[in-house]
Formats: structure tokens, sequence, C-alpha cells
């Protein structure tokens, strides 16, 4: 398993429009995107999108971006945390088409965790139009929640990734939380 230096070097190559670098990257970390993957989908029985087929696609999302750069770990997990949740909201939405058209319902609830997983329903649509919101009021808070919703980390991964305190994590999560059931509501 390589180290954080070699994945920095990796990065950094893959900044400079190597793309060996990024498949070494997303290689080593396959593992990582693949737990955070299960742990998303978790409790989706019966639908196509499984772990495997989403890191794959959001593999295709992060590779087809030509002006892709990643500083460091934590800008690559927030690039691969949207990645993942454009896939599965394009799911979300192609699922919902084909099922009755599409409808939107109010949203009244965002769970503080996803034990159970994401719900490729029409309140992922929902949340995703929330989000784009959020991430125009405050991109960092956006972040976070993609971070927690669409990666599947905890807090404590979140605080280290982004070089902050577990706390001031949770005050951003709070805060998005906030902002987000108030644009759920609205909506």
């Amino acid at each position: 398993m390589a180290d954080s230096a070699d994945i920095t070097l990796w990065l950094d190559a893959a900044r400079g429009g190597d793309r060996g670098a990024l498949d070494q990257v997303l290689a080593t970390l396959y593992q990582e995107l693949h737990s955070m993957a299960r742990r998303q989908l978790s409790g989706q029985l019966g639908h196509t999108l499984d772990a495997t087929a989403l890191v794959h696609e959001a593999y295709l999302k992060l590779v087809g971006r030509r002006e892709i750069k990643f500083d460091d770990r934590a800008h690559f997990f927030a690039y691969a945390a949207s990645a993942m949740r454009s896939v599965v909201v394009d799911y979300a939405r192609q699922r919902l088409a084909q099922k009755r058209g599409g409808d939107l319902h109010r949203v009244t609830d965002l769970p503080q965790d996803l034990e159970g997983g994401l719900r490729l329903d029409e309140d992922m649509l929902a949340l995703d139009t929330a989000l784009t919101r959020l991430a125009g009021v405050d991109e960092r808070l956006a972040h976070v929640v993609e971070l927690r919703y669409f990666a599947g980390l905890s807090e404590a991964e979140i605080a280290t990734l982004m070089d902050r305190s577990e706390r001031s994590i949770r005050r951003d999560w709070q805060k998005a939380r906030m902002f987000l059931l108030a644009a759920l509501k609205d909506s």
C-alpha cells in the first residue's frame, strides 16, 4: 500500500496532466472509494447501481474532466464525492423518469447519518437541488455535506481531510443541515 507521500507525488503528476499518475491514485485509493460507495448505497436492494458501478462511473467522470486538478488527498476526495453525487443523482433521475414521470414531493427530514444508505428517489433529487443552492451561499458547507452524504465519511474523517477540527466540522454540518431543511421545506 502506498503512503501519503506517494499519493501526493502522483497527485502532483496528475495535476501536470499525467493520466497514468491519476490512474495510480485511483488504483491505490480504490478500496477507500469502494467502501465509501458501499456505505452510501447500503440498504438499496433491487437497484442496478451497486458500489462497484458507482465507483467506476465516478472514475469515468473524474478522468473525463480535462481541467481536473488535485492539490492533495482531501481535494481528491472532494472531487470523488462530487462525482459520486453526480452519478447517484443521475441514476435517481433516470429511475424516477422510468418509474412514473419523475414527480417530486416535499422532503421534511434530513437524517443525521446514513446508516441505511442514500435513498435513490425523489428525496435525492430535492436534496441535490437544495445542496446546489447551499453551494451558492457557502461552498465549504456544501463540501461538508457532499463528503458526509455522498462519500459517507464521518465528521472525524472529514475533519482530517479538510485539516480542520472535528468540532468545526460538526458546527458546519449543523449549519448546512439547517439550511438544507429550510430549502427543502420551501421547495
